[in-house]
């Protein structure tokens, strides 16, 4: 499975941004798929993940601002933030679960300016 993620850039502190993720390959066998991020000097964390059935899960730091979405059809995946914070600040990882292994996109930086 190859996962592309887009959709990241500058915004301004209470701003809007939407992320995407396109799946690729074997797509039939993803399970649940997930968006992280990673901040300068900081430890990689899951910021929310949607199972194959719709269950969803958010941290609690974006919940309520973020929202996690799934389109089965075109294997894409979507994270829509709203009311940045400067500390949404990140590189942003999208992730798809096959089994017992993690499949992981590229990144895509998102820079909240305050």
């Amino acid at each position: 499975v190859q996962l592309q993620a887009s959709g990241g850039g500058l915004v301004q502190a209470g701003g809007s941004l939407g992320l995407s993720c396109v799946a690729s390959g074997s797509v039939a066998s993803i399970g649940a798929m997930s968006w992280y991020r990673q901040a300068p000097g900081k430890q990689r964390e899951l910021v929310a993940t949607i199972t194959t059935g719709g269950s969803i899960n958010y941290a609690n730091s974006v919940k309520g601002r973020f929202t996690i979405s799934r389109d089965g059809a075109k294997n894409t995946m979507n994270l829509q933030m709203n009311s940045l914070r400067p500390e949404d600040t990140a590189v942003y990882y999208c992730s798809a679960r096959i089994l017992l292994k993690s499949y992981w996109g590229q990144g895509t930086l998102v820079t909240v300016s305050s």
